[in-house]
């Protein structure tokens, strides 16, 4: 059994995740990496060149089976950093979305989420020691008009880890941080069904390597939150003290079909 720390990094194939999985490669961890597609498995390959040992499994993180076939993976093994990465994005009008799809997006955001936190914590918790990293959203502070459920789910997922820090406030060992970026250059909009919306073409997209620096360092730092890129604590900061119909048209002028500037 190797005496290196042994890290998990949930949606590690492509964007955040993947900068967040060669972070803590980069930084002496064993790491076990997971997705949804079996390109998880091509980035595991990159992964190694960071030294360390390297397992990777594909999982849909929406379901229990999922989680719990992630958590098998890991073998018993103590884990000293969860990132958990994995999330999923749906655009257009909510009366126009499949249940199904809607409810992919709620499941895997919050539900298989919320699962694999309270697994690991509870064990990092006992022990008094362990580092969890949550990519929430700044989307969670604006009504999300042509993306509401995302939205709502990751309104929830910022809330939730403000809670659960508190409650858990007296094992001082145990970090929990949460990432909360603006748009990201990832194939989010794409698979979101948004690359004929404004924001999903913008080009003014931030950095996934920027992003998971920010996430990366806040949680060495001990911090509790991370709102990363200037524009987006500005954006942040003006979310807080306008109120919700304006924020919602804001939001729809950035995210509804045929917005796609020229």
């Amino acid at each position: 059994m190797s005496d290196r720390k042994f890290a998990i990094v949930t949606g590690a194939s492509t964007g955040i995740g993947f900068e967040l999985a060669s972070l803590a490669a980069e930084n002496g961890y064993d790491i076990l990496v997971v997705a949804d597609e079996p390109l998880i498995d091509a980035a595991a390959a990159d992964f190694r060149l960071h030294g360390g040992s390297v397992e990777s499994v594909e999982a849909d993180l929406s379901t229990l089976d999922g989680v719990d076939t992630l958590l098998a993976a890991a073998g018993g093994r103590r884990i000293d950093l969860l990132c958990a990465n994995a999330g999923r994005g749906l655009g257009r009008a909510f009366l126009d979305q499949d249940v199904a799809d809607w409810r992919r997006v709620i499941d895997t955001n919050v539900t298989g989420t919320l699962y694999l936190l309270q697994k690991v914590l509870r064990d990092m918790v006992a022990r008094d020691d362990g580092k969890v990293l949550v990519t929430g959203s700044i989307a969670g502070f604006m009504p999300g008009s042509f993306q509401a459920v995302y939205n709502g789910t990751k309104a929830f997922v910022d809330s939730f880890t403000d809670a659960i820090r508190d409650e858990i406030k007296d094992a001082k060992g145990v970090q929990i941080t949460t990432l909360m970026p603006g748009p990201v250059e990832t194939e989010f909009f794409d698979r979101a069904d948004m690359m004929d919306t404004d924001i999903g073409t913008s080009d003014s997209k931030s950095d996934a390597a920027a992003v998971a620096r920010d996430g990366w360092n806040a949680l060495i730092a001990g911090k509790a939150s991370i709102v990363s890129g200037w524009k987006n604590k500005l954006q942040v900061a003006a979310a807080h003290v306008t109120p919700a119909p304006v924020l919602a048209h804001m939001h729809r002028n950035m995210a509804e079909p045929g917005t796609a500037k020229e």
